[in-house]
């Protein structure tokens, strides 16, 4: 698979990641629903088997159980890929959430994960989210010392808009930016894609297939039968009349994607792709199938046809979107 260099950094990432979001199982607020942890580490190692260089992941998934999943998986492997995880998402013994970026927890979430992942240095280590947003400085600080210290390699943030990189970025140079971006969420063609570009910032997006809305198998049926942990039950997007508006978009992809001999799964992911400035997509993957199919995306450039026609979609189904509010 073809690989880019991510930012400023010597990490030169595959096009596809594996995405361990899901692979923290159920029973926390944002799980998408019973995982077999035995198919998760069988996907991870077909991952790299098919080209996949490296795995995001992060604490909260699975309130640890992700990280714990992936440290497994690391250690049936001959070579330790790259490694990203996230900070500041931290829970309580009920599993209720919040968010902290005070030094001290900073610390303390690094040591618990680098124990997790059985690791010594995570490669990127990124700000999850930046709540409270009064503290992005203090946190950034922490991680510019963990990277002196020889914990972390390189740092970068996830879910900050460029008001937040502009305070951050004069303590210490960011790696790397972790937005949502699919063909349903595409704010940051805004102004973050612009600025990343100018700052040599590398673009890590996550949510290519928006949840798998994007991938084509997706009904209203299927979405009654989410298991009852399943975050994707509470999501708008999963529910009428959005639902039904993006159902019509996938429909309106399929022949685009049969005309090349390839799935929507894989469209989405080539899509998001096509922009210059983003360096790789995060593919939520659960077993090696999945894996066999969205790995393929990493290589295949979409023709400016492919491009304008989809553009014709997104212009109908944002129509149809704005008609409903």
């Amino acid at each position: 698979m073809r690989t880019k260099k991510l930012g400023n950094t010597e990490l030169n990432l595959s096009a596809v990641g594996f995405g361990s979001w899901a692979i923290g199982g159920g029973g926390w607020k944002y799980s998408w629903g019973p995982q077999d942890d035995r198919e998760s580490i069988a996907a991870i190692l077909h991952a790299i088997e098919k080209g996949i260089n490296w795995i995001d992941t992060a604490a909260v998934y699975g309130l640890g159980h992700s990280e714990d999943v992936v440290g497994k998986a690391i250690r049936e492997l001959p070579a330790k890929p790259i490694i990203a995880t996230k900070c500041s998402r931290i829970w309580d013994r009920n599993g209720n959430l919040s968010g902290c970026l005070k030094e001290k927890s900073i610390r303390w979430e690094v040591e618990a994960s680098l124990k997790r992942l059985n690791i010594d240095v995570i490669d990127l280590y990124q700000i999850h989210w930046p709540e409270p947003e009064k503290d992005i400085e203090e946190a950034w600080r922490a991680i510019a010392d963990l990277i002196k210290e020889g914990k972390i390699r390189y740092g970068g943030v996830s879910n900050f808009s460029v008001e937040q990189l502009k305070r951050i970025q004069p303590i210490h140079p960011v790696a790397s930016l972790q937005p949502p971006y699919s063909m349903l969420k595409r704010g940051i063609e805004d102004e973050l894609l612009d600025y990343c570009a100018a700052n040599k910032i590398g673009v890590i997006v996550y949510s290519p297939m928006q949840k798998g809305l994007l991938a084509g198998k997706f009904s209203r049926k299927r979405v009654e039968k989410l298991p009852a942990d399943d975050h994707r039950r509470g999501d708008p997007s999963f529910q009428e009349p959005r639902l039904g508006i993006h159902l019509q978009l996938v429909e309106g992809l399929r022949p685009i994607a049969e005309r090349n001999g390839k799935t929507l799964a894989q469209l989405a992911i080539a899509w998001v792709l096509r922009r210059p400035e983003i360096t790789a997509a995060i593919v939520g993957t659960r077993n090696p199938s999945q894996i066999e199919e969205t790995a393929i995306a990493g290589d295949w450039v979409l023709s400016e046809k492919d491009i304008s026609d989809i553009e014709l979609l997104l212009k109908k189904h944002d129509k149809a979107l704005e008609e409903i509010r």
